[in-house]
């Protein structure tokens, strides 16, 4: 039975992850893409093949500038993804943790508009190739801890020229580190939060080197009847240094940031070994980016 011990310690963990968030400090935009992971984010599969697939529609028409007010650009973006994520965790360990990695390839539609600069551009195409060699998982008695290195390849497409290209045209090291906490001992409820580290690259066609970028990822929920897994997740963004090169026209000084928070709700299909997630993140807080909504659906499959 849930204490309110518990119950005041999953408030507690939620209020101070949005504490860090907004105090962070506030171009260009970062690979990872916010809202993809939520509940126990931070919990990595026991050992075997895994087939995650994320379907992601973004959605914003406002942009901020470096205060968070909305600049008068009659603006839209819309983004669809889909995303496949092959995942191998593997028998061995190191240091006491699951060895694992995964590979991350996708497909994305971009729709931009800003009327006021005449400026309207589509695009279908892949995004940049994301391969993730190591992958550690310790699982202990009422903590799951998760350590990772990924990099993304410049695959996608590209063109200088065309605002919504699908790729980067940059390569990026991203570290992953995250913990997920289980506050009773038959882990029903539990808080998790995900933070990865982007290492940006200088882009090939234009000297510019974006400016690193640090996410937070986190949801806390309850676990029902060992299927079903209800909460709240978020996410939290901010550049952390200045975009570089003589191409940067812009004021280097400021970063970008956001904040997003929505309901989450997953359910895994015991007989089949399949996990259906969905999550709706709405943004806030947002400065020198667009602010809007995401809604993402994941599907699982355990082989």
């Amino acid at each position: 039975m849930l204490k309110w011990t518990h119950l005041f310690g999953a408030l507690l963990c939620l209020l101070m992850v949005l504490a860090v968030c907004a105090t962070a400090p506030a171009g260009e935009t970062a690979h990872y893409c916010n809202g993809i992971e939520g509940l126990k984010a931070a919990t990595m599969p026991p050992p075997g093949f895994y087939s995650r697939n994320y379907f992601a529609y973004y959605h914003a028409d406002d942009m901020t500038d470096e205060n968070g007010d909305e600049l008068d650009l009659d603006f839209q973006l819309d983004v669809s993804v889909w995303v496949t994520r092959l995942c191998y965790v593997t028998n061995h360990k190191f240091l006491g943790a699951d060895y694992g990695m995964h590979l991350i390839a996708g497909l994305e539609k971009v729709d931009l508009e800003m009327n006021a600069l005449n400026v309207e551009d589509e695009d279908v195409g892949f995004c940049d190739l994301a391969l993730a060699p190591v992958l550690l998982g310790w699982h202990l008695n009422q903590w799951d801890i998760s350590l990772g290195y990924e990099i993304f390849f410049p695959v996608g497409e590209y063109d200088i020229t065309e605002p919504a290209s699908t790729g980067k045209d940059m390569w990026t090291h991203m570290l992953d580190f995250g913990a997920t906490y289980y506050f009773d001992k038959d882990k029903l409820w539990h808080a998790s939060a995900l933070g990865r580290f982007e290492i940006h690259s200088e882009k090939d066609d234009s000297d510019v080197r974006p400016g690193n970028d640090l996410h937070f990822e986190w949801g806390v929920g309850r676990t029902f009847k060992k299927t079903w897994d209800v909460g709240i997740a978020g996410y939290c963004q901010w550049q952390v240094s200045d975009d570089k090169g003589s191409d940067v026209v812009w004021d280097e000084d400021i970063h970008d940031r956001v904040f997003g928070i929505g309901p989450e709700i997953s359910y895994f299909h015991v007989p089949t070994k399949l996990q259906m997630g969905l999550r709706h993140i709405q943004e806030f807080g947002a400065r020198d980016r667009s602010e809007g909504h995401i809604t993402c659906l994941t599907i699982m499959k355990v082989f």
